[in-house]
């Protein structure tokens, strides 16, 4: 069902993800109001929607989603909230205390102030982390949301975006003050990749610095199956539209979706490659240590960096979970989104393929100039 006359409200709306999320709103749907909500937003933001917004009112809601008075501000008078804002830390870069103030609390506030302001549906996005890997490196082939995997998290990041999820979907049928009931539902998104991706970018500036040669780290046969943002991007559409809908909603309500498309199935080292080998990147034929080593260096730098922690925080650059999640065969399928959400992914890998390399060729000559300086 289309979201016509609707106002929505969009959390990390100026990330790699929301940007794309709103044009496809803006494009595809005749709303009557889209709130972009970010910790900052520039004037440049709002702009650049101006070519698609057509009567759709776009407006700004620059503030912190961990404080309630904001939120309930923002999610006023609206009907639809899509949930994306979230600090992503897979090297502990990031604080235990900022991530669960940011990534539960925030969710909760969120919840807490689309209740109170009667919003009718809530769509999360969390993330194929939430499930694992586990620390054996069991893997899975084709997953589904019914798949089971006993996991015990270990990055700070999976663990907050698993309550997170849990606290959305517990908020399923909700009464609102309006007599209504509150709807929700959680998006697990494999990695995703495409143009605006810090991820692809920072792999590509090692390469640079590595002459031209990209790091292997991970396995040839660890294979995980990316998903292109635009296909996301679709299915957080198709999420709300099937919210929306009477018919489909009790039974969208409170369940999760895992989010993948036709990218096939590579190591996450071998898909950069495949990405950038057209602009001149080749890759390391090995792992630079045997995978049991690489632990070995793994577990001495995490316990200097433990020792040093009252004097200096330092951050190593890779960790034992992070080498479990690069070494882990982890593939799953959107079969559950296709037959409950209507999801299909509108864009092909040769398209995404495409469009990825166009725009990481665009930021090649600025990144070989930082790195020249």
């Amino acid at each position: 069902m289309a979201l016509n006359g609707v106002v929505c409200v969009v959390t990390g709306a100026c990330g790699f993800l929301g940007k794309r999320l709103i044009r496809l709103l803006l494009e595809e749907e005749k709303l009557s109001e889209i709130r972009l909500v970010d910790r900052q937003i520039k004037l440049e933001d709002v702009q650049s929607f101006k070519d698609c917004r057509g009567d759709t009112r776009v407006r700004a809601y620059e503030g912190d989603i961990r404080n309630l008075a904001f939120v309930k501000r923002a999610c006023r008078g609206a009907s639809t909230v899509f949930h994306i804002a979230s600090i992503i830390d897979v090297t502990g870069a990031v604080e235990h205390s900022e991530l669960y103030e940011v990534n539960v609390k925030g969710t909760q506030m969120l919840l807490e102030a689309s209740i109170e302001e009667n919003v009718s549906s809530f769509i999360y996005t969390s993330s194929i982390e939430v499930m694992g890997p586990n620390a054996s490196r069991e893997p899975i082939s084709n997953g589904t949301e019914d798949t089971v995997y006993e996991c015990s998290l270990k990055f700070d990041y999976s663990k907050t975006k698993k309550e997170a999820e849990q606290r959305s979907l517990e908020a399923n049928g909700e009464l609102l003050p309006d007599g209504t009931q509150l709807a929700t539902c959680a998006l697990r998104p494999v990695y995703i990749y495409g143009e605006g991706s810090r991820f692809l970018l920072g792999h590509m500036t090692d390469g640079v610095r590595n002459k031209n040669v990209l790091y292997r780290i991970s396995l040839p046969d660890a294979k995980v199956n990316p998903v292109y943002v635009g296909n996301v991007a679709v299915a957080h559409l198709q999420a709300a539209r099937g919210l929306n809908d009477p018919k489909k909603r009790d039974n969208i309500g409170g369940k999760f979706y895992i989010i993948s498309d036709d990218t096939p199935a590579v190591s996450y080292s071998d898909f950069n490659h495949a990405l950038m080998a057209p602009l001149g990147f080749h890759i390391q034929d090995k792992l630079p240590l045997p995978l049991s080593l690489l632990y070995v260096l793994c577990f001495l730098m995490e316990m200097v960096s433990a020792i040093l922690r009252p004097l200096i925080r330092i951050v190593p650059p890779l960790n034992r979970p992070l080498l479990t999640m690069l070494n882990t065969t982890f593939t799953f399928s959107y079969k559950k989104a296709q037959a409950e959400l209507g999801y299909v992914p509108r864009y092909t890998w040769q398209e995404a393929r495409n469009s990825t390399m166009e725009w990481l060729a665009e930021q090649l000559p600025a990144i070989r100039d930082e790195v020249k300086a």
